[in-house]
């Protein structure tokens, strides 16, 4: 965190693109703008950038009320999924001489271009404005330096004919503003490193762009499936109702699961009073959505292990390759997270299945509790991430 000191001498500096001050305390556009302009660090200070509310241009304090309503909005910015991919920020209050000021530390993002609704904002001098394509490019070429994980690593093997343009078209038009794409003059293969999904340097796709886009993922991550097993008890020697290989693309993947929770998830009936009877899901639909794509999302695609649904008369267990990543631990799990994957965390907000980030384990758990079932039960070590959703019990 900054000092005070630290801060006054930023206000104070009137000319420095690593500073913008703003008076209002509720446009929470400029905020984000903001932020996405400092996660880019186009100038390539590799120093955060820093958002001061309650600070008029010319460095003086606005006397504007900080309130803890006003933190809890900023800090929201990293997890409201419009800035992808997620930024890294802090969010303080500090008392200046004459009075209070919310600061926001924004740190370079290591997986540029970062997009706030489908638009590439970065710092010009003292000035924000929105990236064209030779700044967009070299924000992509700089992402090659700074790789730190695998989904954004290239895919030795996958060139550009074994993409499907049908889909990457199909995503971009959800991931990227609709003008900017109108005024385009990039390659397609300038238009995917734009989305972290191809290696210029290499001139191959990466990983996240087998997953999202790839004819056939499975040649080029042998492990990128899901094994689907239905059995008619609550023992693996019981026979099988159900057995499925789901490869593919990451959205269709998604679906075929979908339709398989839907056709094979039984509804009961519980008596109420009189003749109200009610309806229940055996298992909610939403907590079996929510640990697939966690599932998907942050498992070890380094793996050739496939991503493990068996259905139980009794339970559901989904098992996927790789333990806990980051700063979540077994302890931490509910509290915190972290992304092995973060350019598919994101893909999952720009098609519609997620609606905000952090929030898919803490969020399929209270579904549970609410349903009739019990709590979901983890097991987890370095090498495997298991959930296990136990049925509602009449």
């Amino acid at each position: 965190m900054l000092s005070p000191d630290e801060i006054a001498a930023l206000l104070a500096d009137l000319e420095s693109d690593r500073v913008e001050r703003t008076e209002s305390t509720n446009n929470t556009d400029k905020f984000s703008r903001a932020v996405c302009a400092f996660a880019n660090d186009m100038p390539g200070h590799g120093k955060p950038g820093v958002l001061i509310v309650g600070a008029r241009d010319n460095g003086t304090l606005a006397g504007v009320p900080i309130t803890d309503q006003l933190l809890q909005n900023l800090g929201g910015l990293r997890s409201d999924g419009n800035i992808l991919p997620l930024p890294s920020i802090r969010v303080q209050r500090v008392a200046l001489e004459g009075g209070e000021v919310a600061v926001v530390e924004v740190d370079p993002s290591d997986l540029p271009p970062v997009r706030y609704k489908g638009r590439v904002c970065i710092r010009v001098g003292p000035r924000r404005a929105d990236a064209n394509e030779q700044e967009e490019r070299i924000l992509s070429e700089r992402r090659g330096r700074l790789i730190t994980t695998f989904d954004i690593a290239s895919a030795p093997e996958a060139t550009l004919d074994q993409l499907s343009m049908r889909l990457f078209q199909e995503y971009r038009q959800l991931a990227v503003s609709a003008d900017v794409i109108e005024a385009n003059h990039r390659s397609v293969e300038e238009q995917l490193a734009a989305l972290r999904c191809f290696d210029l340097n290499r001139h191959r796709a990466t990983v996240a762009g087998v997953l999202l886009f790839g004819i056939n993922p499975r040649y080029h991550l042998p492990g990128a499936y899901v094994q689907f097993l239905r059995f008619s008890g609550s023992n693996m020697t019981d026979p099988l109702v159900d057995q499925a290989e789901i490869d593919g693309d990451l959205r269709s993947v998604i679906e075929a699961l979908y339709a398989r929770v839907r056709a094979n998830n039984p509804t009961l009936m519980t008596a109420g009073e009189g003749f109200q009877d009610h309806l229940h899901s055996a298992w909610p639909e939403w907590s079996l959505r929510e640990v697939l794509h966690n599932a998907l999302v942050h498992r070890d695609y380094s793996s050739t292990s496939p991503v493990r649904f068996y259905w139980f008369s009794d339970r559901v267990e989904v098992q996927s390759p790789g333990g806990t990543y980051g700063t979540v631990t077994a302890d931490t799990l509910m509290r915190r997270n972290s992304y092995r994957n973060p350019v598919l965390a994101e893909s999952m907000k720009t098609m519609g299945y997620v609606n905000r980030f952090g929030f898919g384990l803490q969020r399929a758990n209270a579904l549970m509790v609410a349903n009739g079932n019990p709590e979901l039960e983890f097991d987890i070590d370095e090498r495997v991430f298991s959930v296990v959703l136990r049925r509602r019990q009449e």
